[in-house]
């Protein structure tokens, strides 16, 4: 049976850091003078009161956690988290929607950065930061956030881990898993703080370099102005936000082992990184040479959207330097791949992952070779480490749930009225965490606000099974979950 005392211990546990980041929100409030105050009051009373409640019936509950009880935290707590994280925008009037201010906040927990806000520069300093500030804690996980600063509050983190944890392999940097999530952090942190002290030194405000670093480091996408980084039209900044969404989306074990190990062959070696850096390179370069030749844009600025636009893309972050819905529709199946493959497993990208990008293709260059050799044993190899078979049948289930759900949202989109290419890129930018969609009535540029409410509901869902690969939220659907054995 499963443990409901204890998943309801745990949440209460993790609602009183949710009321802790919205107080921290409440002081940014605070220091501008603004309207949201009250809104952010009675949110954390709410939040507090639910915490209290859900510990007082989940007293006395063991602290062991078995591999159901894992699968099924991890979901809840993302849909909890986006629940109550929409109250200061409905509270405070500026969404009078509460489906506008869950899809909002489930955007930014998961990462997605899509939003439904028309004028994002309407909203006040402490709501803004607020987006932001989900971005940041759901970029490496709520629960991961959980085990780097209470480790003994979950007993059973290892099996939390591998359900919240992105990629086919689950990598640790240290035998201790909370050591692991502390080491990770420290990285999170450091390319917070560079991204924010490079977007100071080249003229961004303190208050957007923040969010901004914040929303780029979580590969998220929220921005403080409508215009996104389009805003600041410098050069400088758009690199540099470039190279940091390209920091962003490696794996974090990797930048583990070339900051403080100093391993810079194991490194430059790693399969994945290499097939990420591979799909930057040919993607910007295609790109640059089609706006050059089609649209008449100089070598210069052609590289630097190209650049931006595939980081953007292929980072799942969504920010935009320029209106690439007025590329030509070749570029766009560029950018929509990006979308697909995702960044690195172990990073705060969405997407599909490069690992299994690398791996699917040795896969395929394996069968070719079995049509030849029928009766050889070709192994599959990642990183000098053979694949086991159990790995590659459940890549391929992987990749059809992924297809299946995305085909499934892009019917029902259809059936809303909603323009062909904005429902297929609008399914695929929800399931990858990405952001921005491409098409006609909904470009990159523009909000989701259109949106029927229950494309939106569609939209919330795909984003949770997104960023938790869909295997964690739909074995909950499944009848050997609920069995007593």
């Amino acid at each position: 049976m499963i443990n409901f005392k204890l998943v309801y211990k745990v949440i209460g546990s993790l609602l009183f850091i949710e009321a802790m980041m919205m107080f921290i929100s409440l002081l940014i409030s605070a220091y501008y003078g603004e309207d949201d105050i009250l809104a952010f009051l009675i949110a954390i009373a709410i939040t507090v009161l639910s915490a209290i409640g859900l510990k007082f019936k989940g007293y006395g509950a063991e602290n062991s956690m078995g591999r159901r009880e894992a699968y099924l935290l991890v979901s809840l707590i993302w849909v909890v988290f986006s629940a109550l994280g929409a109250l200061p925008f409905v509270i405070s009037g500026y969404l009078t929607s509460y489906t506008d201010a869950f899809l909002e906040t489930m955007s930014g927990f998961t990462t997605t950065g899509a939003t439904i806000i028309d004028d994002v520069e309407a909203l006040p300093h402490g709501l803004l930061f607020w987006r932001s500030l989900t971005h940041w804690i759901g970029g490496l996980g709520i629960m991961f956030f959980t085990i780097a600063i209470l480790p003994s509050l979950v007993g059973g983190s290892v099996k939390v881990f591998s359900a919240e944890a992105t990629g086919p392999i689950k990598s640790k940097m240290h035998p201790r898993l909370s050591t692991t999530a502390k080491w990770i952090w420290a990285i999170y942190l450091i390319l917070t703080a560079g991204c924010a002290v490079f977007f100071c030194l080249f003229g961004m405000g303190v208050f957007d370099s923040i969010n901004y670093s914040m929303s780029i480091t979580a590969t998220g996408g929220f921005s403080t102005h409508n215009a996104s980084i389009a805003f600041f039209d410098s050069a400088a900044i758009d690199y540099t936000a470039a190279i940091f969404m390209i920091l962003s989306g490696i794996n974090f074990s990797l930048l583990y082992v070339l900051m403080f190990k100093g391993k810079v062959k194991d490194f430059v070696k790693d399969t994945e990184l290499r097939f990420y850096l591979t799909v930057i390179s040919l993607s910007t370069l295609f790109i640059t040479y089609m706006l050059v030749t089609r649209n008449g844009i100089s070598v210069a600025d052609s590289f630097r959207f190209a650049l931006f636009q595939v980081s953007s893309f292929i980072s799942t972050t969504g920010l935009f330097n320029t209106d690439a819905g007025l590329w030509p529709h070749l570029t766009w199946v560029v950018l929509t791949i990006c979308m697909v493959f995702g960044s690195c497993a172990g990073s705060t990208s969405g997407g599909v992952k490069c690992i299994r990008g690398a791996m699917l293709v040795r896969i395929i260059r394996n069968e070719f070779k079995h049509i030849l050799h029928p009766r050889a044993v070709i192994p599959v190899r990642l990183n000098n480490t053979n694949i086991p078979y159990q790995s590659q049948a459940t890549l391929l289930v992987f990749f059809a749930l992924y297809g299946i759900s995305c085909m499934a949202a892009f019917f029902c989109f259809k059936l809303m009225g909603i323009e062909t290419t904005n429902a297929i890129t609008i399914a695929i930018s929800s399931a990858s965490n990405v952001g921005p969609a491409l098409g006609a009535d909904i470009g990159p540029t523009m909000s989701w606000s259109s949106l029927p409410d229950a494309a939106k509901w569609i939209c919330s869902t795909l984003m949770l099974m997104g960023r938790l690969e869909f295997f964690s939220v739909l074995v909950l659907f499944t009848r050997a979950f609920w069995k007593k054995n």
